[in-house]
């Protein structure tokens, strides 16, 4: 399937789906956001990273708050910060310390050469036990690819916390999971139906929607209800 540009939704929700699928609904279809010290923490990071000035150094190129967009998955947004390092077929070996070799060298309009690129995101905290940031910077990667030509197979993850670059591999493992995520977002979207709370004590509390949400308190009131009417409604 391949979608219109009215159709594309933002590639951000890919990692609100995966964190909670009622958060991703509440802020998608209710357009409900409410911003806590987590959020505002990494937006002023994001936006650091868009506003500050392309760049240039040599064999590397930096471009920030890069527009992207993919039919095939129906997403757009903005990529962070994504690297292009000039092939080695135009440098001395030694000189290129870029993406891997295979990773296909593309051209860039206006500028001479072939380019490896090579996208990185930012994050405000550390390292997460699932893989939303990997799906989003993965799916940026398979946006540049439709847009730009090319096959990217690596990208990173720069985390806050830690000041340190998590490389991610984009597999064939991980691409599948972004398309088999793209698809469940715009089926959640198309719904419009926002699921029931499950409470995890820990990722609700971190949660900037906790007092939209009332994920304890609902989730308490669908299972007493449902004990009523096992107990109160049996027909026999």
């Amino acid at each position: 399937m391949v979608f219109s540009e009215v159709d594309l939704l933002p590639l951000s929700a890919l990692q609100h789906l995966v964190y909670c699928e009622r958060q991703c609904a509440l802020i998608h279809i209710e357009q409900v956001w409410v911003e806590n010290r987590f959020t505002a923490e990494g937006r002023i990071r994001h936006e650091r990273a868009h506003e500050a000035r392309s760049e240039s150094r040599g064999p590397l190129r930096i471009a920030r708050g890069l527009p992207i967009r993919s039919l095939q998955l129906g997403l757009s947004g903005i990529a962070d910060i994504v690297e292009f390092h000039r092939a080695t077929s135009d440098l001395s070996p030694e000189m290129d310390s870029g993406p891997p070799s295979e990773t296909e060298p593309i051209a860039l309009p206006e500028i001479a050469g072939m380019w490896r690129p090579y996208p990185v995101e930012y994050k405000r905290g550390r390292p997460k036990s699932h893989r939303a940031d990997e799906i989003q910077v993965c799916a940026q990667a398979m946006c540049m690819e439709e847009t730009l030509g090319g096959h990217i197979v690596e990208g990173a993850l720069f985390y806050g916390k830690t000041q340190r670059r998590k490389v991610v591999r984009f597999n064939t493992v991980l691409r599948d999971l972004v398309r088999k995520t793209a698809a469940k977002l715009h089926v959640l979207i198309e719904n419009g139906v926002i699921p029931s709370p499950v409470f995890e004590k820990r990722k609700c509390q971190e949660c900037s929607l906790i007092d939209v949400c009332l994920p304890e308190g609902l989730e308490k009131r669908r299972t007493v209800w449902g004990y009523v009417k096992r107990h109160l409604f049996v027909v026999e």
